[in-house]
Formats: structure tokens, sequence, C-alpha cells
């Protein structure tokens, strides 16, 4: 999180993915695998390229603990409808499987309440990133009581 950022910048763009597929692939030396997958795929997901939404189900469908630690909603960073638009229109074996996976998903109320900027959001709060603001806006809100 710390080298690109959430949201992340788009100039990093390029740099994410290439790093993605080097952990997808294996050639990069990580420790905690399925985290630093998670790390860049929520990165992509920020950027809201649908493109993006292949190499993320890559990375979900890398191994069996990245398909469990890799959130589907992270395949949609350009919105549900969007990407269920351009997996149709890639008629792709990989597309497929994505798209068949993603309505699964959908269907099951997996994308109940669903925005990108909301997933966004609950990222930044799971890696803390927010919690420079939680602590002042409390403090100003316990001194207006008194």
């Amino acid at each position: 999180m710390q080298m690109f950022g959430l949201p992340a910048a788009r100039a990093d763009r390029d740099r994410i993915r290439s790093l993605l597929w080097q952990v997808i692939r294996r050639e990069h030396p990580a420790q905690n695998r399925v985290e630093l997958l998670r790390v860049l795929c929520v990165q992509l997901f920020s950027l809201g390229e649908v493109e993006d939404s292949l190499l993320n189900w890559e990375a979900k469908q890398s191994d069996f603990d990245a398909g469990c630690g890799i959130d589907v909603q992270l395949l949609c960073g350009a919105g549900l409808e969007e990407t269920k638009n351009f997996l149709m229109a890639s008629r792709t074996m990989l597309a497929n499987e994505a798209l068949r996976y993603l309505t699964d998903c959908e269907l099951a109320g997996d994308f109940r309440g669903f925005s990108p900027s909301l997933v966004i959001t609950q990222y930044r709060r799971y890696y803390h990133l927010d919690c420079w603001l939680e602590k002042p806006v409390r403090q100003i809100s316990n001194t207006r009581r008194l």
C-alpha cells in the first residue's frame, strides 16, 4: 500500500499491473503472497479501468488461497454493469469464466449496496489509511460537548 497508495495514481498503473503479473506468475518473492495480490488488486480497482478486471480475475484464480482472499468486487472498479458489458464483449474463455462467476455472485447478493467508492473507503479503513482523521474529529466533537 505504501508504494502506490489508495487510491493509486494513474501514472503508476503500468507498474502496478507489472508487479501484479509477476506475483501471479510467482516471479516476485513475496512472504505473504495473497495479501500482496489483494493490495495490488485493490490498487488497480481504485483506478476504475474496466480492462483491469481480467488481470484481477487472473490474480483471484491463481490459486485456492487467492480465490478465497481476493473479493469478487475487486473485478468491478469501473462499476458492475460496465464490467459485465466489457466481459461480454471480450469473448475470451477467461472473460466468459469471469462473467459467469460475477453473475453468480451478483445473484447470490454479493453486490447488494455495491459501489466502487464504497469499496475504496472500506479498504482504506481496513488498511488504516484514514485512522489519522478519526482522532481529531472525535476530539473536536468531545470538546464541543463539554
